[in-house]
C-alpha cells in the first residue's frame, strides 16, 4: 500500500512539474494568475488525451467548457439587448435606451477563441459589450461566426464580412439610429485576424458606401506564416496560451484535423514553395523594434515539400499582415494593444510598424506585465485587475477617436 501511494505521489509531482511554469515576477496578482493557469493547462491536456482516445476532438471539448459560461440576452434600464441575425449570421445587438438628439456611434465587436470556440453569448463578452454601449452611449453589435474544425477557413472571414456589410446598409443604420461616419470595429486575439481582413476588404472596395472610421485590436493574431517569431520562442510555455496550443488550434482552422500539417507547422516547415515572395511582409528582423529582437537570429520559414501547397497560407484573409502597402494605406485610425508575456506579441508589433510605414495613424499600447486572454478574467471569481485595465484602455481610445 505504501509503495503504491509513493508511486502515485511521484506521478502527481511529475504531472504538476510538467504543467507548472513560474509566473514572471512583475505580473500583478501572480498567485491568482497561477491558480487560473494550472487548471487551464490541465483542461488542455485532458482535451489532448480525449482526442487521442477517440472520445472527442480537442476543439469540441474546449468548446463544451466555454458553453458552460453562455448567457441569454438580458435587457436592463439602460440597454435593450437582443439576439438576432444579420443575413443569417448570429449577432447580439445592444441599443441604448436613452434618447439621443443626434445619431449614435457604433462598435462592431468580434470575439476571440483561436477560431475554434467562443461566442458573444459568453458572460465576459456580454459584460464587455454592455460596458462599451453604456460608456460610449453607442450601438454595439457583437458577431458570431462559424467555428473550426467544423467550419474551416474562409468561413469565419466570410461570416464576419457578411454581418459587417449588412450593418453598413443605409436602411439598417437608419433603423438603429447610427451615424454612418462614426462606425468602429474591435476584437481580441483571433477576432482581430477576422476584423483586420474584413476592414481591409471594406476600405478598399469602392462599391461599399460606408467605411470604418476606427479599428481596435487587442493582443491580435495577424499571420500564420512564421511560428518562430521571437515572442513565439520566448513564451512558448506562456501564460494561458502556449505555442503548441496555438499551433494546434490554427491548424484546425486552416486544415482541419490534418496531423501532417500540425507537425509541419510546429517545425516551421510548412509554407508552399511559391510563397517565398511573401516572407518580406512578416520579416520580424526589419519590422520589430530592436528591444524585441534581442539575440534571436532571423531565418525565413522553411518551405514545405513539393506538392504540399495550401492556398490559405498565402491568403491575406487568413494572414492580414500579408496585405501589400497599397491595401494597408487605406485603413482607418488604429489602436493596437500588445502584451509582453504573449506568444502573439510580435504579430501586433509588426502590424504597428507596417501601418505606420504607410502613414496610417496608429496608437500602440504595450503592457509590460500583460499576457494573452486577460480580458476573459473579469468575471467572478476571477477579477484580474489587468483585464479591467485593458478594457478601460481601449474603450477610452474609442471614446476619444470614434
Amino acid at each position: 500500500m505504501g509503495f503504491k501511494a509513493l508511486c502515485l505521489g511521484l506521478l502527481f509531482v511529475l504531472f504538476v512539474s510538467y504543467i507548472y511554469k513560474p509566473i514572471p515576477e512583475n505580473v500583478e496578482e501572480s498567485w491568482k494568475v497561477l491558480a487560473l493557469d494550472v487548471p487551464l493547462k490541465i483542461l488542455s491536456l485532458m482535451a489532448i488525451y480525449f482526442e487521442k482516445l477517440g472520445i472527442i476532438n480537442y476543439a469540441e471539448f474546449i468548446s463544451i467548457i466555454a458553453k458552460l459560461d453562455y448567457t441569454q440576452p438580458h435587457s436592463d434600464e439602460y440597454l435593450t439587448v437582443t439576439d438576432m441575425a444579420f443575413a443569417d449570421i448570429p449577432v447580439r445587438l445592444y441599443l441604448p435606451k436613452r434618447k439621443s438628439e443626434i445619431p449614435r456611434r457604433a462598435v462592431i465587436y468580434v470575439h476571440g477563441g483561436a477560431f475554434c470556440f467562443g461566442s458573444f453569448k459568453m458572460r465576459i463578452y456580454d459584460s464587455m459589450n454592455r460596458w462599451t454601449a453604456n460608456k460610449l452611449d453607442a450601438v454595439v453589435v457583437s458577431v458570431d461566426y462559424g467555428l473550426a474544425p467544423k467550419h474551416k477557413f474562409p468561413v469565419a472571414f466570410e461570416d464576419v464580412l457578411t454581418a459587417v456589410k449588412f450593418f453598413l446598409q443605409d436602411k439598417i443604420l437608419t433603423k438603429y439610429g447610427v451615424d454612418p461616419t462614426r462606425i468602429g470595429v474591435a476584437g481580441d486575439s483571433s477576432g482581430c485576424a477576422l476584423l483586420a481582413a474584413v476592414t481591409q476588404q471594406i476600405q478598399n472596395d469602392p462599391e461599399i458606401k460606408h467605411k470604418i472610421k476606427a479599428q481596435v485590436f487587442i493582443y491580435p493574431v495577424l499571420q500564420i506564416i512564421d511560428s518562430f517569431l521571437p515572442s513565439y520562442r520566448e513564451y512558448e510555455h506562456g501564460i494561458f496560451l502556449t505555442r503548441d496550443r496555438a499551433v494546434k488550434l490554427v491548424s484546425l482552422y486552416v486544415f482541419g484535423n490534418d496531423e501532417a500539417f500540425y507537425q509541419a507547422i510546429k517545425r516551421n516547415q510548412y509554407m508552399p514553395l511559391e510563397s517565398k515572395h511573401l516572407f518580406k511582409f512578416v520579416n520580424w528582423s526589419i519590422l520589430l523594434p530592436e528591444k524585441y529582437r534581442k539575440n534571436h537570429v532571423y531565418t525565413e520559414p522553411i518551405l514545405g515539400r513539393p506538392g504540399y501547397s495550401f492556398p490559405a497560407l498565402m491568403d491575406n484573409r487568413a494572414s492580414p499582415l500579408l496585405a501589400n502597402d497599397s491595401q494597408l494605406k487605406n485603413l482607418p485610425l488604429t489602436y493596437i494593444l500588445t502584451c509582453e508575456y504573449d506568444i502573439l506579441r510580435d504579430d501586433g508589433l509588426m502590424f504597428v510598424s507596417r501601418l505606420r510605414n504607410v502613414g496610417v495613424p496608429v496608437t500602440h499600447d504595450h503592457v509590460e506585465n500583460g499576457f494573452h486572454a486577460a480580458l476573459l478574467f473579469m468575471m467572478p471569481p476571477f477579477y484580474l485587475r489587468l483585464g479591467f485595465r485593458i478594457r478601460d484602455m481601449y474603450n477610452s481610445w474609442l471614446d476619444k477617436n470614434l
